[in-house]
């Protein structure tokens, strides 16, 4: 609500997949002195459908304690930038994880405080929320997020070392590739 409430032009843009919600953040929204209207909640919709809608939005802004992981390389993968604190669990580690894959490592904010300041500095600075998705697109074919053929043949380099450590009866041991 802050964050709503301090870029005036913002909106949130939820799935609506629990109406009970959605109404309770409308509400919320307008306890804080923020339009109802401006929590916007999507259907769900076919998968292709989901990816182009990502076109429409400026920024993706990851949740704690749970992160985003499919639906935030969903997003980088359209282009749309995403903000994620770094938390102390996998489950609150994982978009950090494909930022740093997807090239975009200052998108990673060390605190909730940072993070918050960094989603108003890419409200007032629309031309920086441009460039990060020029970036994007242009890492897109370039990036190790993305780069299938080379995770492949990663896999199947570890399968071949894991099969031959355990044909020569070796002890189990870490596997880099």
């Amino acid at each position: 609500m802050r964050l709503l409430g301090a870029a005036d032009a913002s909106v949130l843009w939820l799935l609506e997949d629990n109406f009970q919600a959605v109404a309770n953040l409308r509400r919320e929204a307008q306890a804080a002195g923020i339009a109802a209207e401006r929590i916007i909640a999507a259907p769900r919709t076919s998968g292709a459908e989901h990816l182009a809608r990502h076109h429409l939005a400026d920024l993706f802004l990851d949740t704690q304690p749970y992160g985003a992981h499919t639906t935030a390389s969903d997003a980088l993968w359209m282009g749309l930038p995403v903000l994620t604190v770094l938390g102390p669990t996998f489950a609150s580690r994982v978009a950090a994880s494909l930022l740093q894959a997807a090239g975009v490592p200052e998108l990673i904010a060390p605190s909730l405080q940072a993070y918050e300041q960094a989603a108003l500095g890419f409200a007032r600075e629309p031309e920086s929320l441009a460039a990060l998705k020029a970036r994007l697109e242009h890492n897109r074919r370039r990036c190790a997020l993305f780069d299938t053929a080379r995770f492949v043949r990663n896999l199947e380099s570890a399968y071949i070392a894991m099969w031959e450590r355990s044909r020569h009866g070796a002890p189990h041991a870490d596997i880099l590739v």
